[in-house]
C-alpha cells in the first residue's frame, strides 16, 4: 500500500510521485502547495525558481521520503 502524504494537496504518495515527474506540475502543486501552507516567500521562490533544480530536488525527495523539499520555511 502506498505510503500516505500530506504534500501535493494531501494526495497519496503515488499520486504525488507521478505531479512530481512531471515538470510543469511539479512547479505548479509546489508553488500552490507553499501558498497553501502560509510561506508566501517559499511559494514565490518556488514561483521563479521552481523549474530547475528545485524540480529536481523535490522529484528526490518524493521518491524517497514522500514530502516536497523545503528550502526556507518562512
Amino acid at each position: 500500500m502506498a505510503k500516505s502524504s500530506k504534500d501535493y494537496f494531501g494526495l497519496p504518495w503515488l499520486v504525488s510521485l507521478i505531479l512530481a515527474i512531471i515538470p510543469f506540475t511539479s512547479w505548479l502543486c509546489g508553488f500552490l502547495t507553499r501558498f497553501q501552507e502560509g510561506k508566501i516567500i517559499a511559494g514565490l521562490l518556488r514561483l521563479f525558481l521552481g523549474w530547475n533544480i528545485i524540480w529536481l530536488l523535490d522529484l528526490l525527495c518524493v521518491l524517497f521520503t514522500g514530502k516536497i523539499l523545503r528550502v526556507v520555511n518562512f
